[in-house]
């Protein structure tokens, strides 16, 4: 370990020695193997090596065979997988041949599969000490988001562009724009927990005829007072109103009450869009106006989300050149055809139907901003990977957006990626229908507090209750909609969301409180810094043997909720821990045991809140310490 400077932290040496008395037979090199990572991957290659010796098999094929968690056994090789014929002769030749060692400690066979048992003692020596490296290592390392347990730096050098949340300037940040952000937010953390670099860019809904509305709307009813208290709320209202007196208009149009179709709301909103893209100062400078008030109301509701982004873009600044690039391609390329003076993209050969890319006066639409703006982007950014996480029901949008830069010839039109998602219905609360997502949040924190309140002594001992029950609150909210698969509708329910029963976010919140208490309680067990400071036998216990287990499939976990950008997979590891730390709390004490088994155990629960903290934060979760 190397020693503390004036400039630089300390660095944990990353390969200290091990412990002869737990040191692994020798182990093969196969791709995708990282024993130094994932301890799991050792115990699997001394499998692999043995059964590819005995049946002739590469090792590499046996390695990516050697199934965890299948039959009840900590280890299981399908015999067809890799042998034709009758599985027990197959499995006869392992038994006779089979040679017991420190990592694996017996072999049997139960029908077309073979049961390997690991040393439980080498087993857990390696895992908390793998675990408890990486911890110390982050926690010198700080700003590294690939040196905790259950990372790699495979990503390195590749950057992904990520597109998320896009709510519309001065409508409610609806049910999809919360579940964009908090599903974009997840796939970012996974993304740099394998060595990407990420940019988190946030496309504003915020040009279109409806900006055209929202300031013959604001000419009309607006208040500069209100404006400034709270920007979305209050042009949010007044857009309804201006909607309003659209819908009134047309109503007495159609009985010819109105005959001057140019008096109306509507063609007045369509003068200002049109004086907008035309570049007007006048009606620009309100617009802008609007924007930036909203952007910084917009930054608050995501702080309490415990949620950043690096850009904060807009439908508003994809360039007019790239814009009329796109057009002018797609006119060249013959991909067009008009109709009713409107210019379309014709994809339905490909049975994607047409899509508008300029409408009848001249104005653009969202694929011709998307169209220009993957240009831009592209020359900004020279992405390796761009994802969209929009809801399911745009997928069609995306599908005639990524056939159209196909066919457009653009040279990055692979790298995109539309990640969808479910519906959410029932998002209300005690006062009503939800519009804004600050409601939900407030009231989310206003029931944290009270189910706080209720155990006065460990609420004394809180410091901040209402940022604690505020981070409580947003957790239920986060964790509710993340518990499920991601393309899943959910129908959201703010009593069972702050549950503290079943599995819900209060119930991941409280695990770690209560491993972080384990140190607090027991003053007087010396804290080991290392894992050869314990004594790893006295560990011996199927509960323990339980949690270590699970701890050991948590890279396994992080790499499929990255591979499939599925946020659940996080959410059901912790709760999985969660519960199995609940079940050894009772059994596995530290308080009233004898020193050297304290010692051991409160270093499996110190290791085991690591890795529950990492996973939470994976999740966009602030794990908190009293609750």
């Amino acid at each position: 370990m190397s020693t503390s400077t004036s400039t630089a932290p300390p660095v944990v040496d990353p390969h200290p020695a091990v412990n002869p008395q737990y040191a692994l037979p020798e182990l093969p090199v196969v791709k995708g193997a990282d024993p130094e990572r994932v301890p799991i991957d050792a115990f699997r290659l001394a499998v692999a090596k043995q059964v590819a010796e005995i049946w002739d098999v590469e090792v590499e094929k046996v390695f990516a065979g050697v199934d965890t968690g299948k039959k009840g056994a900590d280890l299981a090789v399908a015999i067809p997988r890799f042998k034709k014929g009758k599985p027990d002769e197959w499995a006869k030749k392992v038994l006779e041949a089979f040679k017991p060692n420190t990592a694996i400690s017996k072999v049997e066979n139960e029908g077309a599969f073979l049961l390997f048992t690991i040393n439980k003692e080498t087993f857990t020596y390696h895992m908390l000490r793998t675990i408890n490296l990486a911890s110390r290592a982050a926690r010198n390392n700080p700003t590294s988001k690939t040196l905790h347990y259950g990372t790699t730096d495979e990503g390195q050098g590749k950057h992904m562009l990520i597109d998320f949340s896009s709510p519309n300037i001065a409508k409610p940040f609806h049910a999809g724009h919360l579940r964009s952000t908090i599903i974009g937010a997840v796939i970012s953390n996974l993304h740099e927990a394998m060595g990407w670099k990420v940019t988190r860019l946030n496309y504003l809904g915020d040009w279109g005829t409806q900006y055209g509305m929202l300031s013959v709307g604001f000419d009309r009813y607006g208040s500069e007072e209100e404006l400034v208290r709270d920007p979305i709320q209050h042009l949010f209202k007044v857009y309804v109103r201006i909607n309003q007196d659209k819908s009134d208009e047309t109503e007495r149009f159609n009985k010819g009450e109105i005959t001057d179709a140019e008096s109306t709301v509507h063609a007045a909103a369509k003068r200002v869009f049109k004086a907008m893209e035309d570049g007007d100062e006048k009606a620009l400078a309100q617009w802008r106006r609007f924007r930036e008030l909203s952007i910084e109301k917009l930054k608050e509701t995501y702080a309490k989300l415990n949620i950043h982004f690096d850009v904060y873009w807009g439908e508003s600044q994809v360039s007019k050149e790239s814009m009329q690039r796109a057009i002018e391609i797609c006119e060249a390329k013959g991909l067009t055809c008009e109709d009713r003076g409107a210019l379309l993209v014709d994809l339905t050969k490909y049975k994607m139907d047409k899509a508008i890319i300029r409408k009848a006066d001249g104005t653009t639409i969202y694929l011709t901003r998307d169209l220009g703006g993957a240009y831009d982007k592209w020359n900004t950014y020279h992405f390796d990977k761009h994802i969209y996480v929009v809801q399911a029901a745009q997928s069609l949008h995306f599908r005639q957006l990524y056939k159209t830069l196909e066919l457009m010839g653009e040279e990055f039109a692979g790298r995109f990626e539309h990640v969808s998602f479910g519906m959410v219905t029932g998002m209300s609360t005690r006062r009503g229908t939800v519009v804004f997502l600050d409601d939900i949040l407030e009231e989310a924190t206003e029931t944290m507090h009270e189910q706080m309140r209720s155990n006065e002594a460990k609420y004394a001992q809180v410091e901040d209750p209402e940022t604690t029950s505020a981070v409580i609150g947003s957790t239920a909210v986060k964790i509710q909609d993340l518990s499920g698969k991601r393309i899943n509708d959910y129908a959201f329910d703010m009593r069972r969301c702050t549950s503290f029963e079943g599995d819900f976010g209060p119930f991941i919140q409280y695990s770690h409180v209560r491993l972080c208490s384990v140190q607090r309680k027991n003053p007087n067990v010396p804290v080991p810094v290392s894992v050869d400071e314990i004594d790893v036998s006295l560990l011996d216990h199927p509960k323990v043997h339980e949690i270590i287990y699970h701890l050991a499939l948590y890279p396994t976990a992080v790499r499929n909720a990255f591979q499939y950008n599925e946020p659940s997979t996080i959410v059901t590891w912790c709760f999985r821990i969660s519960h199995l730390v609940g079940s050894a709390w009772e059994t596995i004490k530290v308080a009233g045991a004898e020193e050297e088994s304290a010692k051991a155990r409160l270093f499996l629960y110190i290791t085991t809140r690591d890795v529950l903290a990492n996973a939470m934060k994976l999740l966009s979760l602030t794990p908190i310490e009293r609750m």
